[in-house]
């Protein structure tokens, strides 16, 4: 699965989450919320291992998420904007005023659906590469998380490993099931030919024996 974590906040207080891995991502995530300099628009990409934090701040508004670094960076900002719209549509001027976790039974749902879609979909990428490349993501400079957390206060990201292998599986859940109904109607289609054939030797031989295709002799 490209992307494994996402939340939703106002300044430092989130307002809604969703992980799809047993990780320590929502504890460095915090981490990164409290040292992104000023209130002004940004997007910026920190990195950590095998995984990078994608962050999109618009007028006050921060969505931030976790992924795989296979999974680049038009994916997972397109993702960003994507949750940006749809969380603003929802709420509208509630996000200013609405306490810590205030949105979250709600929207977290949302965010597992999303999540889900620009990881699995291909047709997330593809939607995404009509529009063209979003211009902002273009001018992003993906940095080492040491950049923006101090050394001594870091914390290790932690991942379960397992759990990341959930959209490896679902992908090829969904491939195999596929492969299995093409072979399903394969055989349909044999079997129905086998059978037109028996049926038409049977019929010549009826003709030969009553000396006739309209079988005069034997009717």
């Amino acid at each position: 699965m490209a992307i494994l974590y996402v939340l939703v906040a106002r300044g430092s207080v989130v307002l809604a989450e969703y992980s799809a891995t047993s990780s320590n991502a929502s504890a460095i995530a915090r981490q990164i919320l409290e040292k992104i300099p000023g209130t002004i628009d940004t997007n910026v990409s920190y990195s950590q291992d095998r995984y990078i934090f994608h962050v999109k701040r618009t007028d006050g508004l921060t969505v931030l998420c976790m992924a795989e670094d296979s999974a680049g960076r038009r994916i997972p900002f397109a993702f960003l904007e994507d949750i940006h719209q749809r969380f603003v549509k929802t709420y509208g001027r509630g996000i200013h005023t609405a306490p810590a976790y205030a949105m979250n039974d709600e929207f977290s749902r949302v965010l597992s659906q999303q999540m889900d879609y620009y990881s699995n979909d291909p047709n997330a990428d593809r939607i995404n590469r009509l529009k063209g490349e979003m211009t902002q993501v273009r001018s992003v400079m993906i940095e080492n998380i040491d950049k923006v957390l101090e050394r001594g206060e870091r914390l290790e990201l932690l991942v379960d490993k397992t759990a990341t292998l959930q959209g490896n599986t679902h992908r090829f859940r969904r491939q195999a099931r596929r492969f299995r109904n093409t072979v399903w109607w394969r055989n349909c289609r044999l079997i129905f030919v086998v059978i037109l054939v028996l049926l038409i030797i049977i019929y010549i031989v009826l003709a030969f024996i009553c000396h006739g295709p309209l079988l005069p002799s034997c009717i």
